[in-house]
């Protein structure tokens, strides 16, 4: 399974120089950057590890793609993504968000949903790392 969140997430991974194109297309639209990971991609888990501040005032690439040189050594086999930020309106709005790094193996998700009867009925769901191996996500 391939995951399929952010820009870009249906296409082969991007190359540094594309990365760099796409960081740099952001800058130029006066967006600020900043680099996140996470080993849970479920699309429902939003919040993602910063791994540093939001990247304020750069006007090239360079900046930014040494800190995501950094967390894919410092995070290996995490998932890693650029998120590109507009404050223009006085809050930050996410314009831009793709992933630059992913583990070599990318476990598949399943969801067990389980129905309880009552007066009123109710609905509990159960998220699985793995749909072939039934592991519960931890």
């Amino acid at each position: 399974m391939r995951l399929t969140q952010g820009t870009f997430s249906f296409l082969p991974d991007l190359s540094d120089a594309e990365i760099a194109a796409q960081i740099d297309y952001a800058l130029a639209q006066g967006w600020s950057c900043v680099v996140e990971y996470t080993d849970d991609p479920h699309p429902r888990n939003t919040f993602w590890e910063m791994w540093c501040v939001p990247l304020f005032d750069l006007r090239d690439a360079a900046g930014v793609m040494q800190e995501v040189s950094a967390c894919r050594a410092g995070h290996p086999h995490a998932y890693v993504k650029v998120n590109a930020f507009d404050s223009t309106r006085g809050f930050e709005t996410t314009r831009l968000s793709f992933i630059v790094q992913r583990p070599k193996t990318e476990p598949g998700y399943a969801m067990a949903r389980t129905e309880t009867h009552g007066r009123v009925q109710r609905y509990t769901y159960t998220r699985r790392r793995d749909a072939a191996d039934g592991r519960p996500l931890a």
